[in-house]
């Protein structure tokens, strides 16, 4: 009991993982807390069969009356239900479980990014309310959210546009539910046009041609009813390309310099910056630095770099090429067989010949080389040695995808044979105490650790989500299976925030 309450009271100087908080908490309790963010848990009391809320420090702050559950919208926000018989009705509750929009048979809809209000649903018709319980928009037919901050509502089958304060923004009437993204909407007008408005539903763009995407705004990617093929034009509706092409994507994440355009598999580039269209002889580009590209030949299963204007760069004979930001600076990652090049802007090799680079980071990378283990600068080159470690686990470069843009904390055999973990910086962030630490694909953030012939399971901040005292371990997907003496448990897999804070 001393080493929890430790723990717990730990809970206020360091940042626990919410996964972690849910172990914490159900030893304290001695219930199964099943859910923990900002601050509070809820949990299912299974003798009972009535569920509750807890706080960061193990104390239970409401135990429901009723049969059903409880939903941990946002902070000391939740939904109650009660569920008898066939009869469910739901209400919005504080930590103490005080009623701020009354028990009632109605249903709640909240957004995952909405603080704001919600959607109360009875008897087929809908009304908005604070989370302080006050109506701000009465019941009507229907109401969706639309963005971040707008609602459209449904009266007498006509959509008109409202705020979250429940201020109607515009007597306009509109034919749906149309969706905000940066402030703007693609419509279909009273004369079936379509049309772009703005966040308070004034009219910004009208176009004869049919509009099927502005993400790229402000150009604007068109489709031939006839024909199915796409073109670009920009909001003035000057047409930059005719539309022949059988896709085009705008680059959706990154710096946002291009678009895609792809017509009998070969990709033209259309460049932002100097509005001008560059055709490609590949089909699959994924921009790097300084109007580079990697690209990818189907048949040679290889990569190569080529610029803007189509030049071959780099011949296609790369088993791997990616782009990476380190120290502020933008660099070329090539891998070919055992061989790994870093480049800097002007295409050179900053990391010398014969390193592996084991872990890129916001601020360096880490290299082994002649099996001793480096902290590299990018910024001079330099390096300081990580002291007593004889193997670093290398990930592979399966991990890196749009979400992943750096690696990992690294898994570390030190000089007496144990394993631990190593951040970006070399810092130690697990002890070296383990017989071996086992990771997992992908983004998951739970690992397996092995000490005196049984195993466990942490996580890459040092916290014990299961016992050292497993005989084996299976890996099924988003769940890790641990068996011990015919008896089996479950711990389902969190994502990896990769961040520099973690970092």
């Amino acid at each position: 009991m001393k080493k929890l309450i430790f723990v717990l009271s730990s809970v206020v100087c360091t940042a626990q993982t919410n996964q972690y908080m849910k172990v914490i908490l159900s030893k304290k309790t001695e219930r199964e807390v099943s859910s923990y963010s900002e601050g509070y848990g809820t949990f299912y009391d299974a003798g009972y069969k009535k569920p509750g809320i807890v706080d960061s420090l193990g104390t239970i702050t409401f135990e429901s009356p009723y049969k059903g559950g409880i939903l941990h919208i946002f902070k000391n926000r939740f939904i109650l239900y009660s569920e008898e018989g066939n009869s469910r009705k739901s209400a919005v509750i504080d930590e103490k479980g005080k009623e701020i929009i009354p028990l009632d048979d109605h249903e709640f809809n909240t957004p995952w990014w909405s603080e704001e209000c919600i959607i109360s649903t009875k008897q087929d018709r809908e009304a908005v309310y604070d989370f302080n319980g006050k109506e701000i928009i009465p019941y009507a037919e229907k109401i969706r959210f639309s963005g971040k901050n707008r609602l459209f509502v449904l009266k007498d089958k006509k959509w008109f546009l409202f705020d979250l304060n429940g201020k109607q923004l515009s007597a306009r009437e509109f034919k749906e539910d149309y969706n905000f993204d940066n402030d703007k909407a693609l419509i279909i007008n009273e004369d079936n046009q379509n049309e772009i408005i703005g966040n308070n539903g004034q009219p910004l763009h009208k176009f004869s041609k049919r509009i099927v995407n502005i993400n790229a705004y402000p150009y604007l990617i068109t489709q031939n009813k006839n024909t199915g093929k796409y073109g670009l034009i920009d909001t003035e509706e000057n047409t930059i390309t005719e539309e022949i092409f059988n896709d085009i994507t705008p680059e959706y994440f990154g710096k946002k310099e291009y678009i895609y355009l792809t017509k009998n598999g070969k990709t033209t580039v259309f460049n932002k910056k100097d509005k001008k269209l560059y055709a490609q002889t590949f089909k699959y580009l994924d921009p790097l630095l300084n109007n580079l590209f990697s690209v990818y030949n189907d048949k040679l299963k290889k990569s190569g770099i080529v610029d803007l204007h189509g030049n071959m760069i780099l011949p296609l004979e790369y088993d791997f090429i990616k782009s990476f930001t380190i120290s502020g600076k933008d660099f070329i990652y090539l891998k070919k067989g055992n061989e790994e090049e870093f480049l800097d802007k002007d295409l050179k090799n900053i990391v010398g010949d014969g390193v592996q680079i084991l872990g890129f980071y916001p601020d360096n990378l880490i290299i082994g080389k002649q099996n001793r283990y480096y902290r590299f600068s990018v910024e001079d080159q330099s390096i300081s040695e990580l002291k007593n470690i004889s193997q670093i686990k290398n990930e592979g470069i399966d991990y890196f995808n749009i979400l992943n843009h750096y690696s990992k904390p690294l898994v570390c055999r030190n000089t007496t044979n144990f394993y631990g973990i190593l951040d970006g910086k070399g810092t130690e962030i697990v002890p070296f105490i383990y017989e071996d630490i086992i990771t997992f694909g992908n983004a998951e953030n739970e690992i397996v650790v092995k000490k005196e012939g049984k195993f466990g399971v942490s996580n890459f901040q040092n916290e014990p989500l299961k016992e050292i005292i497993y005989d084996k371990y299976f890996w099924q997907k988003e769940v890790l299976k641990l068996d011990k003496s015919k008896k089996t448990d479950f711990i389902y897999f969190t994502r990896f925030k990769n961040n520099a804070a973690q970092l």
